[in-house]
């Protein structure tokens, strides 16, 4: 391994070793990986409430964990954390950004196995920092890969798809 000017200077096998370990340290850091899907929920799109906190909808403000490009809206997927607004809803819930996942989408994405899989609806459900629910039910199926990365919102789900 020689020195550069600005560190040491890898080769291809080295490089790829040292990404993969940066990869399995990011896993451990954020407990789970996603895979990459379409994103089909961006910033301003109004999503139904899948629980029953008394919110009708939510309005995503932005998506945690996007760092961002120039003039591209920030998008999220089934399983993102998002910070939302409720629009319809209880009077207490209105008026206050409060952190949510996204459980369904509409546009359809593609599974490892190959499989397309979609919904019927895009729905959200409140959440607190920690990914804990704020409600105690969720209205219809959720995700897979919500349920693989919030187990709290599995345990709720009536039906994972």
């Amino acid at each position: 391994m020689k020195l550069g000017r600005t560190g040491p200077i890898l080769g291809k096998r080295e490089r790829a070793r040292e990404r993969s370990q940066h990869v399995e340290a990011r896993s451990r850091w954020f407990g789970g990986n996603k895979f990459r899907m379409s994103l089909g929920l961006p910033v301003a799109a109004t999503v139904n409430c899948a629980d029953n906190t008394g919110a009708k909808n939510l309005y995503i403000i932005s998506v945690k964990g996007i760092k961002g490009r120039l003039n591209r809206l920030p998008s999220a997927c089934v399983g993102d954390m998002v910070m939302a607004t409720v629009k319809k809803g209880k009077p207490d819930l209105r008026k206050k950004v409060m952190p949510a996942v996204i459980v369904r989408q509409r546009k359809p994405w593609r599974r490892k196995d190959g499989v397309f899989m979609y919904f019927e609806d895009n729905a959200g459900v409140i959440v607190n920092p920690k990914g804990e629910m704020k409600g105690s039910a969720i209205t219809g199926p959720i995700g897979k890969e919500c349920a693989d990365l919030w187990p709290r919102i599995a345990s709720a789900a009536n039906a994972i798809v």
